[in-house]
């Protein structure tokens, strides 16, 4: 039985959306190089410790922070909340969770003030803030816009040794699950949960943890992702690519999958679908359906299930991973959610419905 975080009395911090993570990189030029020159990202501000950057539809001061550090790692996944008053809840929901909190009026950086950090209780690094210097919205500089522009943020993935529980901390922070992966059993091997009205700000995928798997960055169209590959193919980097181009079963997302100069894993996301209404229905995917992670049937490489960042404490060093588990036979035989398994006889069915069609 999942031993469930207790849900805390106060109220959560009202949360708008994911809005920005910071990377520590071993190499600040070259990842300048990777983020501004072939990505196109925005730099709002930098000096030799840091660069803030953002997409160019984004009016706050960034969307990722990439700093200067001794081992690349994730230091903190932040999120916009709706009042200044929200961080008053958030120290008193963390406080009451036994987490540590920390509250800086002055922020933890540039165009941030007044934030909330804590250590939330599967061991991420997470930030509450409302204050935060406005900067030019570039929507409508069309002259700086690159054929692959990348217009906003859009989720985390993070992976965590105990989905169910990290699933049910986040309903209590207000999340919603959008979609899941299940078996039979009703093993839940990762979750896309929503605060804005997409798919996901965050999602949790099952592995040892805590760990990032991946930041995404949305495009407007597909067409934006294949010029990223053309880019990147003309540039002779193509090998930055992992994993893509192609769609999603889960969100229906068009997506790419590249790694930065440090391995830290960056998904290109468009046209997912509106999941606003109060109503909106949950859908579940069979964890052995393959076209859960690709729609085309194409095979995961397996480093997508087994590479992810490790992540940071408030004191700046690695978080100790907690092992996974789950001993059913996809989590122990397979990956995170089922790693190029098919049930058998579905090659077959699919082979005659080829042929009805």
């Amino acid at each position: 039985m999942t031993d469930f975080i207790p849900t805390p009395t106060t109220a959560p911090p009202d949360i708008v959306r994911s809005a920005y993570v910071e990377l520590v990189v071993s190499d600040l030029a070259a990842s300048r190089r990777f983020y501004v020159d072939v990505l196109g990202l925005v730099v709002t501000e930098e000096d030799d410790e840091a660069i803030y950057l953002r997409t160019f539809e984004e009016f706050i001061h960034h969307n990722l922070v990439l700093r200067q550090g001794p081992v690349p790692a994730a230091a903190v996944f932040a999120y916009r909340v709706r009042s200044p008053e929200e961080l008053d809840h958030a120290v008193a929901f963390y406080t009451e969770l036994g987490c540590r909190v920390e509250r800086r009026a002055e922020g933890f950086g540039k165009g941030v003030r007044d934030a909330v950090r804590v250590e939330d209780p599967l061991g991420f690094p997470v930030e509450y803030f409302y204050d935060v210097d406005h900067v030019e919205r570039l929507a409508w500089h069309y002259e700086l816009h690159n054929p692959g522009a990348l217009v906003r943020i859009d989720h985390f993935n993070l992976v965590t040794p105990d989905v169910p529980r990290g699933t049910r901390h986040l309903e209590d922070l207000g999340f919603r699950v959008t979609e899941d992966i299940e078996d039979e059993e009703g093993t839940i091997y990762a979750a896309w949960m929503r605060r804005k009205p997409t798919v996901h700000d965050t999602a949790l995928t099952g592995g040892d943890g805590p760990r990032m798997h991946h930041i995404a960055f949305a495009t407007h169209e597909k067409h934006n992702i294949l010029a990223i590959c053309d880019k990147l193919g003309a540039l002779r980097i193509s090998d930055m690519i992992e994993r893509g181009p192609g769609r999603h079963g889960v969100s229906n997302a068009f997506y790419l999958y590249l790694r930065d100069p440090d391995g830290h894993r960056i998904e290109i996301y468009t046209q997912d679908y509106w999941t606003g209404d109060p109503d909106n229905p949950l859908v579940t995917w069979d964890v052995h359906d393959n076209q859960r992670r690709d729609w085309w049937g194409n095979p995961v490489v397996p480093s997508w299930y087994t590479d992810a960042s490790p992540v940071l404490d408030l004191d700046g060093k690695p978080q100790t991973l907690v092992g996974r588990t789950e001993t059913s036979e996809m989590a122990v035989t397979i990956g995170a959610d089922g790693f190029s398994y098919t049930r058998e006889g579905d090659t077959e069915r699919g082979f005659k419905l080829g042929e009805q069609l």
